[in-house]
């Protein structure tokens, strides 16, 4: 792939030119890097604008979840301090049909909070080496002058480890299912022996016999230690006291089973109703490290140890496993490729009464992110991506057939769902009684709040009677500003779409967010950032991000510009799949284009200011772009966070091999996947590296290892280019701890700064 040189009719990515700093020669200088001198002290830019620090003590709301009857939300949400260097933990009451304020409840010591009953949340918190399990009890009044408080928290029981999480109450069945890490025996009540045993063994030795040796951050030990379901009794006395039993039954004992998935999984792994729990989980007769397969599996709390598999044994993973009301219909989101983890989602549902399963949304091109019955279990109502905003949309449910099917013949109003919320990222959908539905939503310029829409009793019927795709305008009502005061004065863009055309003429999207002190008569003024994002099957979504957030670079002075190039989700299962062995190719010829589409639309864009960064693919981007001065993008300093130096390499040293299997076309040794590495692998064009570069990696990143960043450190070092390396020994592929989250936004733009910064604008 190439591009002529005098595309956009500017100069070429200019190499650095190390005499031009050292007064040695080139071949004097090979092996030395030049002192740089910033052209002035570098401080991020605070006060009335939008700065990290600003992001890193905002509020962080998750997903609200309403209680049965659906009056009262409960909202988990932290908030950092940097002045007391604490991460200060809330929930948050929410009534949803009352003008009570709602209350804010601190958990001064953490833990996690969930719904035991109408008026009562369950605290699980550690303290002096016990996970113990309160009651608080609400008092709320539901009228429009309701008063919302909360009584002390009582003490219920304890946990025997401290590890307990991801808890699910059942009341008709007076159960709590959670999650646990255990050893091999999968006995909650020897962790703890074991656990003193391993440390005590005298020795820091892991020995494997086998792949996932480590996942994500961690390194498995003991067995490993796996996560595992727990069912306990819980229940409240004629006294009103909540009484706990002492008999924790693994749901999954002697099944090989581990649940929720790791690293990600929690409450969305597994669904509870009644005594019935649906979940899912890695098939444990393959190895985990090369296959993706997951099985759904169906237990009850009266059999621990007997699952019935609900799946076909056809598929790869599977996600979002949900139960109706009743608990006669499961629904779960299922890919069909083993190995592949951006596969087309499709729905799948099985009729538990009739013993039936099949398949809807084939037909839609579009992969949900989670599921949720309707209160009747006659329709599904799911968010999933689309163009780039993560919507909430409903599907009526079929008639069952009467054999399982992959591929029913059914009326188009059961092949397309309807959306309903079509801006933002929408996730914690939830129905409620009275025609309505809970759910979160984030967006550039807002963290989570919660909303509700309403009317939805008389759309259900709708549909139900309507042979077409109909559509819906109902109400939708916010229910919390969490940070709208905060944010109020701030200045946040929305977000500007553009479209262009790419690769094989396809129609690309991208967003570009403005600084503040933008004015349309501006000409060439403002620096310009390429955000490049990673996965590489994810996109830049109208949403919230604490880690690459593109206000934070906007308010740091620079036009932020984001592509969704070829590889990326919400656009169709063509689109995404267009990556997959071929990392270097479509997806630049996208980034190309829609970069000369940028600058050509934006006078406003000093296209001689121009910066980089990226983290994993992204990162992969700007390595790839380091070798290929020919795409002319004439950025002066770039930004690599955990990105892939050398492709082969990487094949051999990832956790999850699946993933490099898949996108580079077979393991690293055989011929098609080293022949597409010597083709797509940046470190097979370091000679043609020359633009200052800062590197960024965590030492716990097991997914990229740091010699990633490290090879291109030590290459740049020797060709006497700029080059600085940042390590975090202690964050994963993420930066996550708020110090060092701000030490990485300091260092990015310090580096940005040095190559690109102008004193005229630089405090505007």
């Amino acid at each position: 792939m190439r591009f002529p040189l005098s595309l956009l009719g500017f100069t070429a990515q200019v190499p650095f030119s190390p005499d031009l700093h050292s007064g040695l020669s080139p071949s004097q200088n090979a092996g030395m890097t030049p002192s740089r001198v910033p052209k002035f002290d570098f401080a991020l830019k605070e006060g009335d604008v939008f700065s990290p620090k600003d992001m890193l003590e905002l509020a962080r709301p998750g997903a609200g979840v309403a209680n049965v009857p659906g009056d009262l939300v409960l909202v988990p949400f932290s908030k950092y301090s940097f002045k007391d260097k604490k991460n200060n933990k809330f929930v948050s009451l929410v009534p949803l049909e009352s003008t009570a304020k709602p209350l804010d409840i601190p958990l001064t010591k953490g833990g996690e909070a969930f719904w035991l009953d109408t008026r009562t949340i369950g605290h699980a918190v550690e303290d002096e080496g016990n996970l113990d399990l309160y009651a608080i009890d609400l008092n709320f009044e539901t009228n429009d002058a309701g008063v919302l408080s909360s009584e002390p928290p009582a003490l219920i029981a304890s946990f025997p480890t401290t590890t307990a999480t991801n808890f699910q109450y059942s009341l008709s069945s007076g159960v709590l299912v959670f999650s646990d890490y255990v050893h091999a025996d999968g006995n909650l009540s020897t962790v703890k022996e074991q656990d003193e045993a391993w440390e005590n063994r005298g020795t820091t030795a892991l020995v494997y016999d086998e792949t996932f040796e480590r996942h994500w951050d961690t390194w498995f030990v003991t067995g490993p230690k796996t996560a595992s379901l727990f069912s306990v009794k819980l229940r409240r006395g004629p006294d009103r006291k909540w009484i706990m039993g002492t008999e924790f039954d693994n749901l999954l004992k002697g099944t090989g089973h581990s649940s929720p998935v790791e690293p990600f999984g929690g409450t969305d792994d597994f669904s509870v109703v009644g005594s019935s729990v649906l979940y899912t989980a890695k098939d444990p007769k393959l190895p985990q490290a090369w296959h993706t397969k997951q099985n759904v599996y169906l237990v009850s709390t009266t059999s621990p140890g007997n699952p019935k598999e609900l799946t076909s044994g056809e598929q790869g993973a599977t996600h979002s496993p949900v139960l109706n009301r009743e608990a006669t219909k499961a629904a779960w989101l299922e890919l069909a490729e083993d190995g592949y983890e951006a596969d087309k989602a499709n729905i799948v549902v099985y009729d538990l009464l009739k013993d039936v399963r099949y398949t809807l949304g084939e037909k839609w091109d579009r992969s949900p992110d989670s599921l949720a019955f309707s209160l009747d279990g006659t329709l599904l109502y799911l968010t999933a991506g689309d163009h780039a905003k993560v919507k909430v949309f409903v599907l009526p449910i079929p008639p069952t057939p009467e054999k399982n099917t992959l591929h029913p013949t059914l009326p188009p109003k059961f092949e397309t769902p309807v959306p309903l919320v079509q801006s933002g990222a929408a996730s914690g959908i939830q129905t409620l009684s009275n025609g309505r539905l809970l759910f979160s939503r984030s967006s550039f310029t807002s963290p989570n709040d919660v909303y509700v829409i309403h009317g939805l009793s008389t759309f259900e019927s709708e549909i139900h009677a309507s042979e077409v795709t109909l559509e819906f305008k109902g109400k939708i009502e916010q229910l919390t500003h969490f940070t709208a005061d905060a944010l109020e004065s701030k200045g946040l863009d929305a977000g500007e779409e553009f479209w262009f055309k790419g690769a094989l003429d396809k129609d690309v999207q991208g967003w570009i967010l403005k600084p503040k002190g933008w004015k349309t008569s501006d000409q060439k003024k403002w620096p310009v950032v390429l955000l490049i994002h990673g996965g590489p099957q994810s996109a830049w979504e109208d949403q919230w991000s604490t880690r690459w957030n593109p206000n934070v670079f906007a308010h740091q002075g620079y036009v932020a510009v984001l592509i969704n190039p070829t590889g990326s989700t919400t656009f169709g299962q063509e689109f995404t799949d267009g990556i997959a062995e071929d990392w270097g190719g479509k997806p630049f010829v996208d980034l190309r284009a829609g970069w000369e589409h940028v600058l050509e639309s934006y006078p406003q864009i000093d296209a001689d200011r121009a910066v980089a960064a990226g983290a994993s693919w992204g990162g992969y981007a700007i390595n790839w772009i380091q070798g290929h001065p020919e795409y002319n993008f004439n950025f002066k300093a770039l930004v690599c966070h955990d990105g892939v130096f050398d492709s082969n390499y990487n094949g051999y040293t990832t956790e999850e091999l699946f993933f490099f299997n898949h996108e580079w076309g077979g393991r690293p040794w055989e011929p098609k996947s080293k022949a597409l590495s010597e083709k797509f692998s940046p470190a097979n064009f370091v000679s043609n590296w020359s633009t200052p570069q800062l590197l960024i990696h965590g030492s716990k990143d097991y997914r990229l290892p740091e010699t990633e960043s490290l090879g291109p450190f030590h290459a740049l070092q020797q060709l006497g280019i700029p080059t600085r390396l940042v390590i975090f020994p202690n964050e994963n592929h993420w930066v996550l701890n708020q110090g060092n989250s701000l030490k990485w936004h300091y260092e990015v733009f310090k580096w940005f700064d040095e190559f690109v910064a102008d004193e005229t604008v630089k405090n505007v």
